[in-house]
């Protein structure tokens, strides 16, 4: 797999260099339904996917909380010289399980970075994310703290995740900002007219989550799927049955295309975001290595311009029905 630069505007050499694309590896310990089957299978997974060119790993401490940096951790220990590790930091956890609340205070951010390192079985974090802006807490003090950690040698580049294009700027102002984390796809194109202009001035890399939909845009979600207890999509306002329907055709045009390239659909979608800038690496999540390997071919699928452009068209002529978080989630985005 070829590679990408996370970070172009810190020099030549001083940027991120990764696969073009990465592993979201969250769902293999929360949010999709029951926990897979085996650790070790999981582990597997993750030592196969750096078979098969992967070397960006995407964590944080709440997954779980606190098991998937752990599993990431044993995975990849062998391998470490091989991966760019990729963890965040930014909640208060709560013993309860409740909803965590933001907790970005420079002497949290200090405690997860040393917790983290641990889980990791790293001497350095490639890539540490506030995951949520903590509306408490200075973006310029957070921006310090992580600096301070990266002249520490503890972490080697700063990132945000689902960060307005303000709070951007005054972070980046105070210590070089490597990546942005945040939801895109065709189906979430929020941040095309703000947050993709501001990455390009300031040479910040781009980092998309859920780039697949959450499963929506390889099609084989419907509105006959049915989701077990614990998947995180029954609480997803698109995922309702009623704009499941509207959000089908949607997907049936990325299906057309996908069998006329002799494709499948979460592969167009995944070419299409590579298509929109050198700079932006998608992370999709899976518990499957035939899936990295599916996915894996997105990055030879050749979109023409026409194609390119016909797909950007298509949210806004197709439409998208239903918000990608409930209240409270929507609420903490673009802070």
């Amino acid at each position: 797999m070829h590679t990408r630069t996370l970070g172009r505007g810190l020099g030549p050499g001083n940027g991120l260099e990764v696969s073009a694309l990465g592993l979201g590896c969250m769902g293999m310990s929360m949010s999709y339904g029951p926990n897979p089957g085996p650790r070790e299978e999981m582990i597997a997974v993750l030592g196969g996917a750096v078979e098969r060119g992967v070397t960006f790993f995407d964590t944080a401490e709440v997954y779980g909380p606190y098991v998937n940096e752990e599993l990431v951790g044993e995975a990849l220990e062998p391998l470490r010289d091989q991966v760019v590790l990729a963890t965040k930091f930014g909640w208060d956890i709560q013993p309860d399980g409740s909803f965590p609340r933001p907790d970005s205070r420079p002497e949290r951010i200090r405690a997860v970075a040393e917790e983290s390192l641990r889980r990791l079985r790293t001497d350095v974090i490639d890539l540490f994310y506030q995951h949520r802006v903590d509306p408490q807490v200075p973006i310029e003090d957070v921006a310090g703290t992580v600096g301070e950690l990266v002249a520490e040698g503890k972490v080697r580049h700063f990132g945000l995740s689902e960060a307005g294009a303000g709070t951007i700027r005054r972070a980046h102002a105070v210590h070089p900002v490597t990546a942005l984390q945040s939801e895109y796809s065709l189906w979430t194109r929020d941040p095309e007219a703000e947050i993709l202009p501001t990455l390009a001035e300031l040479g910040i890399g781009f980092v998309p989550f859920s780039p697949l939909g959450k499963g929506f845009l390889t099609g084989t979600v419907d509105t006959s799927t049915s989701f077990a207890e614990g998947d995180i999509r029954t609480r997803v306002p698109r995922f309702a049955p009623e704009n499941l329907a509207a959000n089908e055709r949607l997907v049936e045009h990325v299906r057309t295309l996908a069998t006329a390239k002799d494709a499948s659909p979460g592969q167009v979608a995944l070419a299409w975001l590579l298509a929109q800038q050198p700079w932006i690496v998608p992370i999709p999540g899976t518990r499957r290595l035939a899936r990295i390997e599916e996915n894996n071919g997105a990055t030879a699928l050749a979109l023409s311009a026409d194609e390119v452009a016909d797909l950007n068209a298509l949210a806004r002529t197709v439409g998208v029905a239903g918000n990608r978080y409930n209240d409270a989630g929507m609420a903490m985005v673009g802070l």
